[in-house]
């Protein structure tokens, strides 16, 4: 149970005066459904004002804080702006400037006579002084010199913001200390409290920004601390496979060296009665599924059952398909079962659960519902590990005894955000790719060309190639210029006809299994599709993507579409189309992306990019561990958190000690409770 101090922090936003279904609305777009998400919505920079009594043209180009009096008013007519003349103590006059809106709301603002502190940018136009747009102060309220700058969603203000911000502020109590006094000292860090309030007020404050990021990397190195102490103390089964069915297993080619390192990893903590929690990290086509085929066949051959736990539908069956093909002619059954599975078909899968007859299953969330029943689940193998957390493995212990784990990511992750995701896990790296598999060939196409590549499919398709063809949203939006996958597909329709498919987020899972099943068969040419074919689609016959709005992605999301293609023999092709204005980050990243195929290259890299003022996106980058630390912080701080959080467990007396109650309470803050689960199940 979530310690009471914290009761305040955890209540929902609406709790915050002002804060009603209206304004709940844009806040949960920002991911602030609680106080304690709204405390932790750190500003990303700062305005700095000069307060000013006078205007001078020195200050042109700067952001001034003056009073000034309006004296009269200059509506606009057309596209002119209303102009509203002021002046200082002194009588320098300045314009402020309003663009659009009625003449009206300028003069409800800044009545005649009626002094006013205004702050804005202060600009030189000819010989005139004018600012345009200006921010006005709330009456009573002095105007800032240094004000956050928060991110926002359509209906929020940074000022509203902040106010709310305020108020979340004014719910954090004072905690215990967490942090061993020695280490705090050294590092001159303010109290947790304290370092919350000072980077809102200031957000260039390094120091209360580092003890934020410190306090969530150890609460999480904690943790997973908690999470590998109670997994080696757990006693499973040791997994002896005989080879018996691996030895009948005829690959087409010869396993890279990474792959059987992998296998020998695997095989090496499957014979330990402690049950292995292992991460099998590799790029894009590195071998991944046929390292846990291997070790779900060891498995099977110790008398045991296996399961591949995946997020999504597609993934699922996908992984159902390819082995039911690696493992043909095997002596064994595979089963699958989703969410979609009813009636008979699901009343068959659980028995043969229930009696052993199935001895691999695969599939969604399902699998571990509490009316699946296994005879004997010994190793379970869980995809794209990193949407999935502590809690959800904590289901793993109530389907069988304790079985071991092995889980998969096909995103390259940096060493140091492998140590901070995963710390508690054993590390195999497919760091090779099969023989035979050609680099995918890379090129940046400006949007103004589309024709040319709408062309250049019309060539490929006549060749008897397929496509897919990528777009960010399902439908058109009057606020995005994004293209829309459905207008696109039908554009490209009405240019090649009926074999033209599409696939979103928002279609049943029969139609898009249908949809996928007909690309699949070569009855489709190309497949417009949203993200959803991220991962999970396996067409070897498809040797060309086109990755629209390719600016406007992070790196390892690309690197991943682009992975969609290049799984048969010969050349394969990726076009990025890029807008024809770009940032010097997206610049790089697709420069990146032309340069190189290495997914672990790209990871270095993207992690480099971010690092250098980008947010970490979410929905570019997989699941983000950290929300208070940024990357750049994480390399100077992981090492020092993993040792603290062992200082804590060898010296003070682990969770039960003084500090150890107080390090409860961050776990409970940084929503990393599961470590606690751990220890009072354990």
């Amino acid at each position: 149970m979530r310690p009471e101090i914290l009761n305040h922090l955890f209540a929902e936003v609406t709790a915050l005066k002002g804060v009603g279904a209206a304004l709940a609305k844009p806040l949960d777009r920002l991911g602030l459904s609680r106080v304690v998400d709204v405390a932790f919505h750190l500003p990303t920079g700062h305005v700095d004002r000069l307060p000013r009594t006078e205007l001078m043209t020195s200050d042109a180009g700067r952001i001034i804080a003056i009073t000034l009096t309006p004296q009269s008013y200059r509506e606009g007519n057309g596209r002119a702006p209303t102009r509203v003349m002021a002046i200082d103590r002194e009588g320098n006059v300045v314009a402020l400037v309003y663009f659009g809106g009625h003449p009206g709301w300028a003069k409800k603002l800044l009545p005649l006579g009626e002094p006013k502190q205004v702050s804005g940018r202060l600009d030189q136009y000819g010989q005139d002084l004018q600012i345009v747009h200006p921010e006005l102060a709330e009456p009573g309220e002095p105007m800032r010199e240094r004000e956050p700058i928060y991110p926002l969603s359509e209906g929020m203000t940074s000022r509203r913001l902040a106010g709310f911000v305020e108020q979340a502020l004014a719910r954090a109590p004072d905690l215990p200390e967490w942090i061993d006094a020695g280490l705090k000292a050294k590092r001159e860090w303010p109290d947790w409290r304290d370092a919350l309030v000072r980077i809102h007020a200031d957000p260039a404050d390094a120091k209360a920004r580092e003890r934020l990021a410190y306090d969530e990397v150890f609460a999480n190195q904690l943790a997973m601390t908690l999470v590998r102490a109670d997994t080696r103390k757990r006693r499973g089964r040791a997994l002896l496979g005989d080879g018996r069915l691996r030895d009948q297993l005829r690959l087409p080619y010869t396993p890279t060296g990474a792959q059987s390192r992998a296998v020998a990893e695997i095989e090496g903590d499957l014979r330990q009665e402690a049950p292995m929690l292992r991460l099998l990290q590799g790029d894009v086509g590195s071998g991944k599924t046929l390292v846990a085929a291997m070790a779900l066949l060891v498995a099977v051959e110790a008398g045991a059952q296996g399961a591949m736990l995946a997020p999504t539908e597609i993934l699922a069956r996908q992984h159902y398909e390819s082995l039911r093909r690696l493992l043909a002619g095997l002596p064994i059954t595979i089963g699958v079962l989703t969410g979609r599975d009813k009636g008979k078909v699901r009343e068959a899968t659980l028995m043969g659960l229930a009696d052993g007859s199935i001895d691999i299953l695969v599939g969604t969330h399902a699998i571990f519902q509490e009316a699946v029943a296994y005879r004997d689940l010994a190793l379970v193998v869980v995809d794209e590990q990193h949407r999935f957390g502590v809690a959800q493995r904590l289901l793993l212990q109530e389907k069988g005894r304790s079985p071991h784990l092995l889980a998969m990511t096909a995103t390259p992750i940096p060493r140091t955000l492998t140590l901070a995701q995963y710390g508690e896990m054993d590390v195999s790296r497919l760091d090779e790719m099969p023989p035979g598999r050609e680099p995918i060939e890379t090129r940046v196409v400006s949007e103004d060309r589309l024709d040319e590549v709408v062309n250049a499919i019309g060539r490929h398709i006549a060749d008897g190639g397929q496509a897919y063809w990528v777009c960010p949203l399902v439908e058109e939006s009057e606020k995005s210029d994004l293209a829309a996958a459905e207008a696109r597909a039908e554009s490209l329709s009405a240019r090649f006809g009926e074999r033209i498919g599409v696939v979103h987020g928002r279609m049943k899972p029969a139609e898009k299994d249908a949809v996928m099943e007909a690309f699949s068969a070569n009855r489709l040419s190309v497949l417009v599709a949203t993200t959803v074919i991220e991962v999970g689609v396996d067409v070897p016959n498809a040797t060309l993507i086109v990755i629209e709005h390719a600016d406007r992605f992070g790196l390892a999301q690309l690197h991943q579409l682009r992975g969609r293609v290049g799984r048969g023999g010969g050349l394969s092709r990726c076009l990025l189309l890029r807008g024809s204005s770009l940032s010097e980050t997206s610049r790089a990243r697709l420069a990146l992306m032309r340069e190189t195929n290495d997914g672990f290259r790209i990871a270095e890299e993207d992690l480099r990019l971010r690092g250098g003022g980008e947010m970490l996106g979410t929905r570019q980058s997989g699941d983000a561990a950290f929300r208070l630390a940024p990357p750049e912080l994480l390399p100077d701080l992981l090492q020092c958190a993993q040792d603290d959080a062992r200082l804590l467990i060898d010296r003070d007396g682990g969770l039960h000690g003084a500090r150890g109650q107080a390090a409860r309470i961050a776990l409970y803050l940084f929503e990393r409770e599961a470590g606690v689960a751990l220890l009072r199940s354990g």
